[in-house]
Parts: structure tokens; C-alpha cells; sequence
């Protein structure tokens, strides 16, 4: 269960993050109301909800998952891959939230890189992508990490994928979203696995919080998927975050 999350509110040049995605610019105003959304959404999942002011200086500050990764015994800052999100690993505010939160805080070193959006945690292990944003230095680190503290990690390697969560998304009791390259990586096949096809992709970054599914709105089939296996759903819009490459995951620290 979570108790925690930790978010910050998007800046107005949120309009200049880095994409991939040819949707057009993300519109500040509503990239606001589907924050306060989304942060309601997950108030109803009865976490606290720590809310960082936003920093005009980097456009994809918002995205907190890629900059740290919290887990129940430590947090782990990173070394982002995007050398344009390198400043966001470093800003105070984030690592004095954390440390109201860990005694045991650990970091990322160069030439390692990863981003948190690369790693899914599975009970005390975690599967880390190697993707353009995540080299085997920095997944090497981070397992080294893990095992120092009773956990333990591997590694996935991502073939089209931004990051391994842009296609995963693990809903506990051993059920997995699935899609494109994952559906059939061999690491995975003793999941109870849905599949979602690679038109409805930017729907599998669900995020489960304390029993209930917090699904991208638009997905209806996804979501009902979802349903039939016993879970909650809430939906959230996260419409203006996708031109920028930013899901449901990316947007929290959940620990």
C-alpha cells in the first residue's frame, strides 16, 4: 500500500518540453486543471498528496517519477539520460520532500544514466529498462543499490519503447498491462498479462494506488478490462501531458 505521493504542479513552459509525439504544444491552463485532477484522483486513493511549487526553468519538472525512485527502505536519486533533465535530479525542494520521507537516500553517478520511468517495481524486485534514456552503467548502479538493501533488480532491454512503463503497467496480485515489444519478452510470461494493441497504447500507463486503477482517459476498453478483474477505476485526462511524451505514471512519486 502507498501511503505518499509526491507531485509538482506543471509550469507555464510546459509548452517547450521534450517530445517525441506530433500533437502540438501542450496549452497551459488546461494542463493545470488536469493536474489538480489528477492530484484529487489520487487523494481518493487515501494517500498524502506533497505538492512542489513549479520551476519555469524546466519545462518537464513536472514529470517527477524519472528523477527519483522511492522505495520502502530507500530513495534513489537519478541521473536522468535527457542531459536537459540532468538540473531536475538536483533541485532541492525534490530531495527535501524525500528526506521528510527516507533516512537512507541514495544517488546515481556519471556515466551512469536511468530514469524511473525505466523501472517497475514487482514486490522487492525491479525491472529496469535499457532504453536511449537508461544505460547499463547507471541500471548496474541501481541494482547494486537494491541488493544493498534486501531488494533486487534486472534488466529489460527496450527495442521501440520511450521507457519500459510506456507499455507496462503492473496492477499488483501478479497482473500485468502489456503492450508492443513486452507482450512477448520471456521475463514477463509468468504474469497473468493484458494485452493492449498499439492503437490504444498510451492507454496501458495505468497506475494502481491502494486497490484502485487510476486509467488515462479515453481507453474505455482498457478500462474495462480493468473492472472485470475486481479493481476500482478512476479516470483521469491526461490529454496535454501525452503531447509531451507524459502519462499517468510520470507525473508521481508513489511510495
Amino acid at each position: 500500500m502507498f501511503k505518499n505521493v509526491i507531485v509538482r504542479v506543471p509550469s507555464k513552459s510546459i509548452s517547450e518540453g521534450l517530445t517525441s509525439a506530433n500533437e502540438g504544444k501542450p496549452i497551459y491552463e488546461k494542463a493545470l486543471v488536469q493536474h489538480e485532477n489528477y492530484v484529487s484522483a489520487l487523494t481518493k486513493c487515501g494517500v498524502n498528496v506533497t505538492v512542489l511549487e513549479p520551476k519555469d526553468e524546466f519545462p518537464d519538472a513536472c514529470f517527477v517519477e524519472d528523477v527519483a525512485l522511492c522505495t520502502p527502505k530507500c530513495a534513489i536519486i537519478t541521473r536522468p539520460g535527457a542531459e536537459t533533465r540532468r538540473e531536475e535530479a538536483a533541485l532541492e525542494d525534490m530531495h527535501q520532500a524525500l528526506r521528510k520521507f527516507y533516512d537512507n537516500i541514495e544517488k546515481i553517478e556519471a556515466p551512469g544514466t536511468i530514469e524511473a520511468g525505466d523501472i517497475m517495481m514487482v514486490g522487492d524486485h525491479y525491472y529496469i529498462g535499457l532504453s536511449d534514456r537508461t544505460n547499463q552503467e547507471g541500471a548496474d548502479q541501481m541494482i547494486a543499490i537494491l541488493e544493498k538493501y534486501g531488494m533486487s533488480g534486472e534488466t529489460v532491454k527496450l527495442d521501440t519503447m520511450l521507457h519500459l512503463k510506456t507499455g507496462l503497467a503492473y496492477l499488483e496480485n501478479n497482473n500485468l498491462i502489456v503492450c508492443g515489444e513486452f507482450t512477448t519478452k520471456e521475463c514477463f510470461k509468468d504474469f497473468n498479462k493484458l494485452e493492449v494493441e498499439m492503437d490504444e497504447a498510451y492507454g496501458a500507463n495505468c497506475i494502481w494506488v491502494n486497490g484502485t486503477v487510476i486509467v488515462p482517459e479515453g481507453y474505455p476498453n482498457i478500462k474495462a478490462k480493468i473492472e472485470d478483474l475486481g479493481y476500482k477505476t478512476l479516470v483521469v485526462d491526461t490529454s496535454e501531458y501525452r503531447k509531451i511524451d507524459g502519462g499517468l505514471s510520470c507525473l508521481s512519486l508513489r511510495f
